[in-house]
């Protein structure tokens, strides 16, 4: 039986580093493509402005990583992008969370929520700039804005998506709401709660471009 087990484990681990050896392979075949497609119709615009080729970007790009300017601009930049994304949580969470426990919230809320996320960011720049004036007022607002709405609606499926029997076999445990909450629900929602967060910092470093 050991050595049958043996034989299982060691074939498992055969198939994934082929499996492995395989995906880094055709992935390396992809971009290797992509560059040569890349070199090829730089040569043909013949143009630097245009389309440089793959070698002076590659230059261009360590030029900048090793210009003070470049890397003050990024960090004011990521400085934006953290504190859009950190507000986004600061109000989604809550909001998630509200409408998952309460229907009468989720009814409350929902259709405004659905009717305000699907505005385009950029429709709201002008009024912005009136509310908040110049400055970093506009760009936290885009940033959590747009961020904002992945997390409402990912936790609040991660709160709904919560059976019923882990909340009762809690209660007949004698959980008080605190314990159902801490000790059920947050760590039931944790992985949605994430994939919220991911797909609001995407959004968000969309925005502030």
């Amino acid at each position: 039986m050991a050595e049958i087990c043996l034989y299982t484990k060691v074939s498992n681990n055969q198939n994934f580093m082929k499996t492995k050896i395989k995906s880094i392979f055709n992935r390396s075949i992809a971009f290797i493509g992509i560059l040569i497609i890349w070199q090829i119709m730089s040569l043909h615009y013949n143009n630097e402005l245009l389309l440089p080729s793959p070698i002076i970007t590659i230059k261009e790009f360590f030029n900048c990583i090793v210009d003070m300017e470049v890397l003050k601009n990024m960090g004011i930049t990521m400085s934006r992008v953290l504190r859009g994304f950190l507000l986004s949580l600061l109000f989604g969470l809550p909001l998630g969370f509200l409408m998952g426990y309460f229907k009468s919230v989720e009814k409350a809320m929902g259709g405004m929520i659905d009717a305000l996320r699907q505005i385009p960011v950029m429709a709201w720049v002008p009024l912005t700039i009136v509310w908040f004036g110049i400055g970093d007022g506009p760009t936290l607002f885009l940033i959590a804005f747009s961020g904002v709405f992945p997390v409402i609606l990912n936790t609040l499926e991660g709160v709904k998506g919560i059976s019923s029997d882990y909340y009762n076999a809690a209660r007949s445990m004698g959980a008080s709401r605190f314990s159902l909450f801490k000790d059920v629900t947050l760590p039931a929602v944790v992985p949605d709660i994430l994939t919220g967060a991911r797909i609001s910092i995407s959004t968000g470093w969309m925005s502030v471009i």
